[in-house]
């Protein structure tokens, strides 16, 4: 029996313990997070699935996987088909496949800590009317059959202080106070971790790549606040930075703490909260109105500071992935190298700065056929060597104390294809299209989409991902509430101080992956005549692309024009901070077109 099988079977015999017919695991913690701690791996330890979102359903007699199209190819590498079905999520939602599979008087567990409510309702509905239930375990069965389960990270809190966060957190609190007021609220609930360590101005080390700390808030309109953490996180320094107007307490009081707020009106936020917040509270008798968590805008809207910092981090950022590309140009055809050194090297680069805190997301380091994986994460067994005719696409990033960094270049291994060569042309041709996008005040990113994939859609061809996000101020590297994606839901305006990413590619099953990502910012933008407010985007990202995969005829006067402008950038940028053999490279590299 394999060890997910073993797995597998244990969890069914827990489940008949708690007389469960079956269990949902998602990726989750109780903070709805896109990466979670070690502790929270329910689905990793379950089934082997190491991509950062996807579910699966435990039923008595069947199991089922659950992903979106980033991870077709990667679930059926890691996730046995004999124990799992493969589910697409663009095909048949979590809810449905409930309804359709559970059998008629089955109860399904679910952890109330690990879902929103509004999935819950969903979820409830459905099986009623197949005649089954939905209910919420008081004990994760996973947590009570995975021995070796690692305790949640007790790394202590720091200070991000205000010379890098701009304000200060007393001046966010008296924000919220402000909004509470004017929405005539008592208090409101921040769940999300990285609302919780932009509003206090802390940061932590108990998730990987991300600088938040484990905890949850809450603010009132008085203007004072509690933040429920581990005793064990706060030191001497972190107490006098929160002041007098922020009471500590322990995680594990939460819950209870929630039963505090009878007859008061709390704002809870359905999308960043998990249904358990919502039980606790009904259960005390407030009234929960629901609102969208008050940092999320003002988190993502950069302040002069923050922006500031972050074109710092970028110009270091910048020499670092430079300093790898031109090592990389002189040793990808040694034959010495394979995803996993290369990944390393790139690392080294940018280790060599001492303001790096982290890198900002475990790097995605694709060769040949893996990098056609979109969010591929290497290991010891999919470990692909660097081998002469391949492209080479590798997607990092760093955490800076003034700046989180995110940036993709594919290079080519040898000479490559004229295949090769036309689909990374067009993926430029789309992101010059955006990156040069002028658009009125109020348009959403889902308008702006289109720019980026028009030379692939006229050639029939697409990818599977959205082509922006949002980058938090030394905080999350994906961070809400704006993207820029087909869906029609990402309503959310761009407004000016906003940092996405431009990040169009192109991706051939079992041969090669194309992606050019570069950081922008939402600006204000003025222009002669013009009769409403109008915003651009400034590119924020400094390293060079690979001439080599250019095809310069297939480029207009005005694309011709912005690489050589944007290469003309960089060396500015980059160039005082290279010097010998690298800085000769990142001449010729800049060179005009």
């Amino acid at each position: 029996m394999s060890t997910y099988e073993a797995r597998l079977s244990a969890l069914r015999e827990q489940m008949a313990k708690d007389d469960l017919h079956g269990f949902v695991v998602p990726i989750c913690d109780e903070h709805m997070s896109e990466y979670v701690g070690d502790y929270a791996q329910r689905l990793a330890w379950l089934t082997g699935f190491g991509g950062s979102a996807g579910s699966a359903v435990v039923l008595k007699d069947k199991a089922a996987i659950f992903i979106d199209g980033r991870y077709t190819i990667q679930v059926r590498d890691q996730v046995d088909g004999k124990l799992y079905e493969y589910v697409g999520t663009a095909d048949q939602s979590i809810v449905d496949w409930l309804g359709d599979n559970a059998a008629q008087g089955s109860t399904i567990g679910y952890d109330a800590w690990l879902h929103t409510q509004d999935w819950a309702k969903a979820a409830a509905a459905r099986l009623d009317k197949a005649g089954a239930k939905l209910v919420a375990v008081k004990v994760n069965p996973i947590d009570q059959v995975w021995e070796d389960q690692p305790e949640a990270s007790l790394a202590k809190l720091d200070i991000q202080p205000d010379e890098f966060a701009g304000k200060s957190s007393a001046d966010k609190r008296a924000d919220i106070a402000t909004w509470l007021k004017k929405e005539g609220l008592d208090a409101t609930v921040i769940a999300a971790l990285d609302s919780v360590a932009w509003a206090f101005n802390i940061r932590g080390e108990d998730i990987a790549n991300t600088p938040v700390p484990r905890g949850y808030a809450i603010v009132k309109a008085d203007g004072s606040a509690e933040l429920f953490v581990a005793p064990e996180k706060l030191t001497d320094d972190v107490r006098v930075h929160l002041g007098n107007a922020v009471g500590l307490r322990s995680y594990d009081e939460f819950p209870a703490a929630l039963n505090e707020y009878k007859d008061q009106k709390v704002g809870v936020d359905p999308e960043r909260s998990v249904a358990a917040i919502f039980g606790q509270l009904e259960q005390a008798g407030a009234t929960i109105v629901k609102k969208r968590d008050p940092t999320i805008l003002a988190k993502a809207i950069k302040n002069e500071t923050e922006v500031n910092g972050h074109k710092a981090a970028q110009e270091r950022d910048g020499a670092a992935l430079s300093q790898f590309l031109h090592w990389f140009s002189q040793e990808a055809l040694s034959g010495g190298h394979d995803e996993l050194s290369v990944a390393a090297k790139l690392a080294e680069f940018r280790g060599q700065s001492d303001k790096l805190q982290d890198l900002s997301f475990r790097t995605i380091s694709g060769a040949g056929p893996n990098g056609a994986l979109c969010h591929y994460s290497v290991n010891e067994e999919t470990n692909r060597k660097i081998e002469d005719g391949t492209l080479y696409l590798v997607d990092s990033g760093g955490q800076y104390r003034d700046g989180t960094t995110d940036v993709t270049r594919t290079m080519a291994v040898g000479q490559p294809t004229a295949e090769m060569i036309k689909r990374y042309t067009q993926v430029l041709q789309g992101h010059i299209a955006l990156a040069k996008a002028v658009f009125p005040k109020g348009t959403t990113g889902g308008q702006l989409d289109i720019l980026a994939r028009q030379y692939l859609w006229a050639d029939g061809v697409d990818y599977a991902h959205g082509t922006g996000h949002g980058v938090g101020a030394y905080l999350s590297v994906h961070e809400g509430p704006q993207r820029i994606a087909a869906n029609s839901g990402f309503l959310e305006p761009l407004v000016a101080g906003m940092i996405c990413s431009n990040e169009p590619g192109y991706y051939k099953t079992d041969a090669f992956g194309i992606r050019i990502e570069n950081l922008i910012l939402v600006e204000e933008r003025q222009i002669a005549g013009a009769e409403q407010e109008m915003l651009a985007f400034e590119t924020l990202t400094f390293a060079p692309l690979d001439r080599r995969l250019i095809d310069v005829d297939m480029l207009s006067t005005v694309q011709r024009q912005w690489v050589d402008d944007y290469h003309a950038k960089v060396l500015a940028v980059v160039a005082p901070q290279l010097e010998g053999a690298a800085l000769a490279w990142l001449r010729l590299q800049c060179a005009a077109l």
